[in-house]
């Protein structure tokens, strides 16, 4: 399907940072030699998100090292990310299957794809990682949104960095386990123990912007991970951080719509965090309406560029003001 609006972000040249330092293609690990976290950033879980991709190659231009524990960069889908076009993007999310849906052991062990095979490669990193940051961008145009799952301490983590303004806690995707739950990022007690990971959506795959978000939310992660200290990111990252948010609002999905098959479709062109005031709103038709469950009802993430049989094409959430939390009293 050709894109509803231009794809004007252009695709990184990765050929530089294709081979990576651990021995698995597209991988680098920098260790400071001193106590600290161990902080992964992934781009490209999927082909033609690129925004995450143009990040992690700045901080390895920019030569940054962690000043405290590890830190690994990780081009994720080089595969898919091969075979990107801008004039058919989605043609490139994958090459055989869904790279984020494949984080079960039982996956893992059965290596029938390349993306299972991929991810069977990746799970090292992620399952050593203490703090994980997996930058994504959306179908359609949209605000940017952090996803956490349902921790209070990831949710705290994503309001402790202040930005960006919608924090959607959910339980994942019916289809297959995210990267950002798998093993001890969704067990309560790694979490109880630090661990903590965030997805963040950075904005529509093709619009420029996209690329400062992510540029945008590893500057504020790697300072909350203590990393690195604010001064090493204003001097090596210099215009990567953004304002922070004018306060932030906290989406708790309380469920969604799955596709029955590839009639479902919208009443209007819904853009995603509209707020329905009502509920049993008629929003679409999903072989019967597709209404919401109660009043102030907000949508998240609706889009049918994916449609098929098994695809959530939209989630309803609650919303409520996030309490501010400072990076002092993350534990």
């Amino acid at each position: 399907m050709q894109p509803a609006v231009p794809f004007l972000l252009e695709a990184p040249d990765l050929d530089g940072w294709r081979a990576g330092n651990t021995g698995v293609e597209g991988v680098w690990q920098f260790d400071s030699g001193l106590a600290g976290r161990h902080v992964l950033i992934t781009a490209l879980v999927h082909g033609n998100e690129l925004c995450g991709a143009w990040a992690l190659k700045g901080l390895l231009d920019a030569g940054l090292r962690p000043r405290r524990g590890r830190l690994t960069l990780a081009f994720c889908n080089l595969a898919a990310f091969d075979r990107f076009d801008p004039a058919n993007p989605d043609a490139a999310r994958f090459v055989e299957e869904d790279l984020n849906r494949q984080w079960w052991p039982e996956r893992l062990r059965q290596p029938t794809s390349l993306e299972r095979r991929r991810a069977a490669e990746l799970a090292p990193f992620v399952e050593a990682a203490d703090w994980l940051l997996d930058l994504h961008s959306m179908h359609e145009p949209g605000l940017p949104l952090t996803l956490t799952g349902l921790a209070a301490a990831n949710v705290d983590l994503a309001v402790a960095m202040a930005s960006p303004e919608h924090i959607v806690v959910d339980a994942g995707h019916k289809d297959g386990v995210r990267m950002r739950d798998f093993g001890r990022f969704g067990t309560p007690e790694s979490i109880a123990a630090g661990a903590r990971s965030l997805l963040v959506e950075c904005g529509f795959h093709g619009d420029p912007h996209s690329r400062r978000v992510a540029q945008d939310q590893c500057a504020r992660f790697l300072v909350a991970a203590g990393s690195i200290d604010a001064a090493d990111g204003a001097a090596g990252l210099p215009g990567w951080r953004l304002p922070d948010a004018d306060g932030q609002w906290v989406l708790e999905v309380t469920g969604g719509v799955v596709a029955r098959d590839e009639t479902v479709r919208f009443s209007q062109p819904f853009q995603g965090l509209e707020v329905i005031p009502a509920a049993g709103t008629v929003i679409g038709f999903n072989g019967e309406p597709i209404v919401t469950p109660y009043d102030d009802c907000v949508l998240v993430m609706p889009s049918l560029r994916q449609a098929r049989a098994g695809v959530t094409v939209v989630r309803f959430a609650r919303r409520r003001r996030a309490r501010p939390v400072s990076t002092e009293e993350l534990p």
